[in-house]
């Protein structure tokens, strides 16, 4: 079983952009500025199972999700990347595996193994697969880790990024400048530069001993990209600090959470406080702006983790405490609520971390760590 309570957050694909990223002038659906008083939930009412997310190892609690845009390598247009956060043990932190999921065939490969003993970088602690989970041009997967030795909070070290090519064999880490226990990720690529923004949750969060600590991060890290050489960073600025976050014994680490990118506004789940917060100029900005401005709070917000940007500009969020989705709009009202899982006491309590957004038609794919599945959100 997974463990149970907030953990992790998101990843979204929307007509073929990479993570959550949008174009920078905006969203392709009609939501605008202000997004949309019409639901993109509003048809989409079943859910159903597409696969295991349990490779030969048996690695449980998936975590990061993303559609793959482009046939690349061994990765396949239209399937789906799953990371997984714990071993077979199901110690939280020492998971080593990404799968890759083919909704039409309903069938799961492994598309990595990743070996803490031979990494060609700088990852402090080793390896324990996040929810930070993109896919830039070319087919370079970059992936966080938020290691542990034995599944607990007391030994969550730094960690890293983890930069693999299209083929699943890593290439380069990125550690340090920031980079401190990375827990959620969106990109958005322009020509040959790509923009990481990443959560970050163990500054002082481990001394804390269990204290809510007001030290949580977003960097956006900066990279270079180089054709079949693995990119380079060549920036990395903290534009948001001071987020809530705390160790928890369930949980391992409630914090920041997921991460969405809507023009050049970055949207952040901030689990703690139980609401969603909007960084502004995110694409640009040289400052922090601390926790940014708070979007919605409370009513249907029930610890989120997850987020993603829907098509019509509207916020999507999964709840840690109760299984449910939420639709917020830009300016902050909530329109939607679906259940996407039912189980467990309290129903749906830390089940649900990465999720990503498709069209075309329109469906939501996310990962249930009570089944150690990737479930999908559709129409009848």
């Amino acid at each position: 079983m997974a463990a149970v309570a907030v953990t992790a957050a998101a990843a979204l694909l929307v007509a073929g952009q990479a993570a959550s990223a949008m174009p920078a002038g905006g969203p392709s659906g009609h939501g605008g500025s202000k997004g949309s008083a019409k639901p993109f939930l509003g048809p989409l009412h079943t859910v159903n199972t597409v696969a295991s997310t349990i490779p030969r190892n048996k690695d449980v609690n998936p975590y990061g999700t993303v559609v793959i845009q482009k046939s690349t390598g061994r990765l396949r247009s239209g399937n789906v990347l799953v990371s997984n956060f714990n071993n077979a043990a199901n110690l939280q932190g020492t998971g080593t595996t990404l799968v890759q999921v083919d909704p039409k065939k309903r069938t799961t490969r492994l598309f990595a193994q990743i070996n803490p003993k031979r990494l060609p970088g700088a990852c402090p602690g080793g390896v324990g697969l996040t929810t930070a989970l993109s896919v830039l041009p070319g087919g370079w997967v970059v992936v966080g880790s938020l290691p542990t030795a034995d599944g607990s909070s007391a030994t969550a070290q730094a960690g890293c990024l983890i930069v693999l090519d299209n083929r699943g064999k890593v290439r380069e880490t990125f550690s340090g400048k920031g980079i401190n226990g990375p827990w959620d990720m969106t990109a958005t690529s322009r020509g040959n530069r790509s923009d990481l923004f990443v959560t970050n949750v163990l500054n002082g969060t481990v001394a804390g001993g269990g204290a809510v600590v007001n030290q949580g991060t977003v960097l956006r890290i900066s990279l270079q990209l180089r054709g079949d050489r693995p990119p380079v960073r060549v920036a990395t600025t903290t534009i948001g600090s001071g987020f809530a976050q705390k160790t928890d014994p369930a949980a391992l680490v409630i914090g920041p959470t997921g991460v969405g990118l809507r023009g050049k506004t970055l949207y952040v789940a901030d689990s703690v406080e139980n609401r969603i917060t909007a960084i502004p100029n995110a694409l640009d900005r040289r400052t922090s702006a601390g926790t940014g401005r708070v979007v919605t709070t409370d009513q249907n917000l029930n610890g989120p983790l997850g987020l993603a940007i829907a098509p019509n500009g509207n916020i999507l969020t999964v709840n840690s405490g109760d299984g449910n989705i939420v639709e917020t709009t830009p300016r902050g009202a909530q329109v939607a609520v679906r259940t996407l899982d039912s189980s467990g006491t309290p129903p749906g309590a830390g089940a649900l971390f990465g999720l990503a957004v498709a069209t075309c038609p329109d469906r939501v794919y996310y990962v249930d760590d009570a089944s150690n599945s990737l479930n999908v959100l559709s129409r009848p």
